[in-house]
């Protein structure tokens, strides 16, 4: 399977939004929107609103990434504003996951879960049939810019061999320090979906569709030489 690319919008320049998203229309599979509430993680960023926005200049899929506490707040704005695919942390629903992910489902949405660095793969099993992707967090949630850790690898490998095994259908798809540095090692473990963010992507050029390009090329190259 060819990978899928999806640049996480919180690290693009928001003074340049429609230009960038219209340079990228034509190549990204999703939109990553991280919505945090500071209280789940000690930052806040993007919300519903950027989302409707977001949704009038776009056609990609727009995969929203909740940290916050009370998901079941945030997800009829999200719906609303326009979100295909809506993903929460378990640990922040744990006596309501089944009744979020219907509510998901029921929308027309696609819905998935995040798995932090210490959750492991096992723990979704009983709802992996309802899961239209997994997201495996290969940093601690909150803030960009941290070190991989390079055992997250080891759960998508388990992911994708727990959806073989029983015919699910979710995607994986792994976040946090997608880069020159890592691209090698992440795609050999087979993962679906890569989330690039500041250094995966838009430092790379000031210029989006040059920056593209020259991370299309370092991905190919290292995992070439795989």
């Amino acid at each position: 399977m060819q990978a899928k690319f999806s640049p996480s919008l919180m690290c693009m320049d928001l003074t340049r939004f429609r230009e960038q998203i219209e340079a990228m229309n034509s190549t990204a599979a999703f939109y990553h929107v991280d919505i945090m509430d500071g209280s789940y993680v000690k930052n806040i960023t993007l919300s519903p609103f950027f989302i409707e926005n977001l949704r009038k200049i776009t056609d990609v899929p727009i995969d929203v990434h909740l940290m916050v506490n009370h998901p079941e707040d945030i997800i009829p704005m999200c719906i609303e504003a326009g979100a295909d695919i809506i993903s929460f942390h378990p640990e922040t629903a744990n006596n309501k996951i089944f009744r979020l992910l219907t509510q998901i489902k029921d929308a027309g949405r696609r819905c998935g879960v995040v798995l932090n660095p210490a959750t492991p793969a096992e723990s979704i099993r009983e709802y992996a049939h309802l899961l239209d992707k997994v997201t495996v967090m290969s940093v601690d949630p909150g803030f960009a810019g941290q070190t991989f850790i390079p055992q997250t690898l080891n759960k998508i490998r388990q992911l994708i061999a727990m959806r073989e095994e029983h015919g699910y259908h979710y995607l994986t798809e792994i976040d946090g320090s997608c880069n020159a540095r890592t691209f090698r090692q992440i795609a050999a473990s087979g993962v679906d979906v890569f989330i690039v963010g500041t250094s995966g992507l838009f430092n790379l050029d000031d210029d989006v569709a040059q920056a593209w390009q020259k991370m299309e090329s370092i991905f190919a190259e290292e995992t070439a030489a795989a």
